[in-house]
């Protein structure tokens, strides 16, 4: 996200960027809707996720060179206060994520450092997991005490969200020698690749939201006239979001993390009965377990059925991540084999991302 800036010149402006990793092999033949279902929704938590996030003075970086670099730099509680409110201006929207500050970064999936020289950036929703857990999984590379959009785009990243102006839908077409010069100036001083891939790639049709752009959107950057040369009137205006939230934003977090119902417990998953699933793509299903013995137990699906599934364990202080797998876009079931503790509750989220025929699938442990 742009730093606030009173300078007039695109230079001027900081820009965030997001980590690059590897894309998930799919086999040639996933493609259609399978395709498109599979892309939108694997970055996003499985709702009801407890994301855990600590403040660290260092951390290991993995560096554009491909090194790995052990760093220091100082917290102001100033930016500590700004980036816990921007993680509730996204809950208060009553999502079903919940974000639970911790003080042992070990204990914590998000790992946020303040380290003035490598500017601002985010891993993109589940992609943080690549991450090993000595590593920072987002920079806030400048003052935020008067922007605090800067660390509410960072935290969209964390949900899942991308740019939105790499949104194919939006029709941008760059003056891409103006952006790659803009962007190699300070306080940027970026590579044409590391420009190239946060601002002029487009995203694919099959991993955005709906079908509409929205310049409004806290995940896009604005842009000073004369870098972008379609829509035309950006040739001569700045492109400038409203700040803050805008209501497509609110919409999307919503329909991907729906906040929780008061409705019944979910349902209790005996062991060696199978339960016949329908969902709809997107749609997740909970079940509590209860193993009446402690020992090595194997939770799966079964169908023909992209789906994530992962489980927790219930505490006095909430839901606890145990383990997750995903077997979207491969030719087997989701599947974990772990230990259970006897006397102890876990709860089991089973999400779908495609299914070949509603009902089309099913879980069991044994």
């Amino acid at each position: 996200m742009a730093g606030k800036s009173s300078a007039p010149a695109a230079q001027g402006r900081r820009y965030c960027a997001v980590r690059s990793v590897p894309p998930k092999p799919l086999p040639s033949t996933v493609g259609g809707a399978r395709l498109a279902l599979i892309q939108v929704l694997s970055s996003k938590w499985v709702n009801g996720t407890v994301l855990k996030y600590a403040f660290v003075g260092s951390a290991v970086v993995p560096m554009e060179d491909g090194s790995r670099s052990l760093l220091t730099w100082t917290m102001k509680p100033a930016q500590l206060a700004q980036c816990r409110k921007a993680f509730k201006v996204w809950t208060d929207r009553g999502i079903g994520i919940v974000f639970e500050e911790a003080t042992d970064p070990a204990a914590a999936q998000v790992r946020i450092g303040f380290h003035s020289e490598l500017g601002s950036w985010s891993y993109v929703g589940r992609d943080l997991l690549s991450a090993a857990s000595d590593e920072l999984t987002m920079n806030i590379g400048w003052d935020i005490s008067v922007d605090i959009d800067t660390a509410v785009h960072e935290i969209g990243h964390t949900l899942g969200f991308p740019h939105e102006h790499q949104n194919p839908n939006a029709g941008i077409v760059w003056n891409e020698a103006a952006v790659y010069a803009a962007l190699a100036a300070p306080p940027n001083r970026w590579s044409q690749e590391k420009t190239f891939y946060n601002i002029i790639r487009k995203i694919s049709p099959d991993s955005v939201q709906g079908s509409a752009w929205d310049p409004n959107s806290v995940m896009h950057y604005p842009f000073e006239a004369g870098l972008i040369d379609k829509p035309e009137k950006y040739r001569t205006v700045a492109l400038t979001p409203a700040g803050g939230l805008s209501a497509r934003d609110v919409e999307w977090v919503k329909t991907f993390y729906p906040a929780p119902t008061k409705k019944a417990e979910p349902n209790l998953l005996s062991r060696l009965k199978s339960v016949d699933i329908d969902l709809k793509p997107g749609e997740q299903r909970d079940f509590v377990l209860r193993p009446k013995k402690t020992r090595d137990y194997t939770i799966r699906t079964f169908g023909e059925s992209d789906t994530v599934i992962v489980l927790f364990e219930k505490t006095a202080s909430g839901p606890v991540y145990v383990a997750g797998d995903d077997d979207s876009g491969e030719d087997r079931n989701a599947e974990l084999k772990l230990r259970l503790i006897q006397g102890r509750e876990y709860i089991l989220r089973v999400r779908l991302y495609y299914s070949y025929e509603p009902g089309g699938f099913a879980v069991m442990y044994w």
